[in-house]
């Protein structure tokens, strides 16, 4: 039995299709922890065992966690608590299940960073850790996925990249980093939880195939975009002012520009890549396949009238 938390987001969406195929099969049991269960694909509702709930309230993980083998962890964003409550406190009542029910494994979604000068003073990441070290003193096996900042993390620009041929961001525009797409974090996780030979506590960075600067990302952009697209820097004071102007946890905004502070000193630098079983995205691919749509796809659509 694999337990999945947050399946209707954009990563445990995408595990589970990959794992459907499994439980169709017999070779898997899937249950998933949702709060709301239409959000769930019409497809594989009568396919998985539904528990209706959030995973960070005990009841709700005790009835989840029952009779299960491994579970995908991961923390849905609140920006509405500090960082700590946000990441161990969310977490604390699962720790205590899954000891109680014996699970075997768990594959979490975690941050790069462990290790580094900046580790103990990048906000979020610095949480997301502490996170880590609460499952991992659980008892079971445990994989983190340690992972950059995503593709996706654009489509919250889209407005801007199509009517003014910009986007933002807070880091130096020449500083390279690697960046990945949530298919490929799906991927990984789904590679895990499926092959569970693997003992004992680790991480598993989850890089794309490349490591890119802003002004990389700008650069295929214009190719894939054809049209013009730069980059813009953001200062961590007009950050912190934007966040707090949207009414968002003043401990949680300081976490976020911590974590941005310490991406542009290098927190997600020198992560050698080595062979991995799963995908590598490139940015230039998803591009095409996502911000291209998403960018583009109502002038086209008119254009095709």
């Amino acid at each position: 039995m694999i337990v999945i938390t947050g399946p209707t987001g954009n990563i445990g969406r995408q595990l589970l299709s990959l794992l459907i195929e499994d439980a169709t099969a017999g070779r898997e049991e899937l249950r998933v922890v949702v709060r709301d269960p239409a959000r769930l694909p019409e497809g594989v509702r009568g396919r998985v065992e539904v528990v209706v709930g959030s995973h960070g309230d005990a009841a709700t993980v005790e009835r989840a966690l029952a009779g299960a083998d491994a579970v995908f962890w991961l923390v849905p964003p609140d920006a509405s608590v500090p960082p700590d409550e946000a990441y161990s406190g969310f977490t604390r009542p699962a720790t205590r299940a899954f000891a109680a029910h014996g699970v075997g494994h768990v594959v979490g979604i975690s941050a790069l960073g462990r290790g580094t000068p900046q580790a103990a003073r990048a906000g979020l990441v610095t949480a997301s850790l502490a996170m880590d070290d609460l499952i991992a003193g659980s008892g079971v096996a445990y994989r983190a996925l340690a992972c950059p900042s995503f593709f996706e993390n654009l489509l919250e620009e889209v407005d801007t990249i199509r009517d003014d041929g910009v986007f933002t961001d807070t880091v130096a525009a020449a500083r390279p980093a690697p960046m990945v797409a949530v298919a490929d974090i799906a991927a990984a996780a789904a590679a895990l939880l499926l092959d569970r030979s693997w003992t004992g506590v680790g991480e598993v960075p989850v890089l794309g195939p490349q490591d890119l600067s802003p002004d990389d990302l700008a650069r295929i952009m214009t190719e894939e975009l054809g049209r013009p697209v730069r980059y813009q820097r953001q200062s961590l004071d007009e950050l912190r002012s934007t966040m707090l102007g949207y009414g968002l946890n003043e401990a949680f905004v300081e976490a976020m520009v911590d974590m941005k502070r310490a991406k542009d000193e290098g927190l997600d630098s020198g992560i050698a890549r080595s062979p991995q079983a799963w995908p590598a995205t490139a940015f230039a691919q998803w591009c095409a396949q996502t911000l291209r749509p998403a960018v583009l796809g109502t002038q086209e659509t008119v254009d095709a009238r």
